[in-house]
C-alpha cells in the first residue's frame, strides 16, 4: 500500500483562503488559521489532500459545540464544490482535526 503524502501547510492555507475571500469571516478566519498552525504543530502528519483538511477545519469550526448540520449560508453540494472533496471527506477530516486538537 502506497503511503499518502503529507499535507502542506501552505497549500492547506491557501485553501483556507480562498474560502474566506468568498465567504469572508474574520473572526472565523482568525480560529481557522491557528486551528492549521496547531495541527501543523502536531505529532501526527496529515496525510491526504489540503483542501480536504481546510474544508474539514471549516466544517468542525461551524459546528463546534452543536450537533453537526453542515456550514452556515452553504448547501453541502456548494462546500464540495468549493474544495473539490466529499462531503464525507470533509466529514471525516472534522472528526480526525476534533480528536487532534481536543485538549
Amino acid at each position: 500500500m502506497a503511503a499518502q503524502p503529507q499535507t502542506d501547510e501552505r497549500s492547506c492555507r491557501n485553501s483556507l483562503e480562498r474560502f474566506f475571500g468568498d465567504h469572508p469571516d474574520t473572526a472565523t478566519q482568525r480560529r481557522a488559521l491557528k486551528a492549521l498552525r496547531l495541527l501543523a504543530a502536531c505529532e501526527t502528519p496529515l496525510r491526504g489532500k489540503p483542501e480536504g483538511w481546510a474544508a474539514g477545519i471549516i466544517y468542525s469550526l461551524a459546528n463546534q459545540d452543536r450537533r453537526a448540520c453542515g456550514v452556515p449560508g452553504l448547501l453541502n453540494s456548494e462546500v464540495e464544490a468549493l474544495f473539490g472533496v466529499s462531503m464525507g471527506t470533509i466529514r471525516k477530516r472534522a472528526a480526525q482535526i476534533e480528536r487532534l486538537l481536543a485538549v
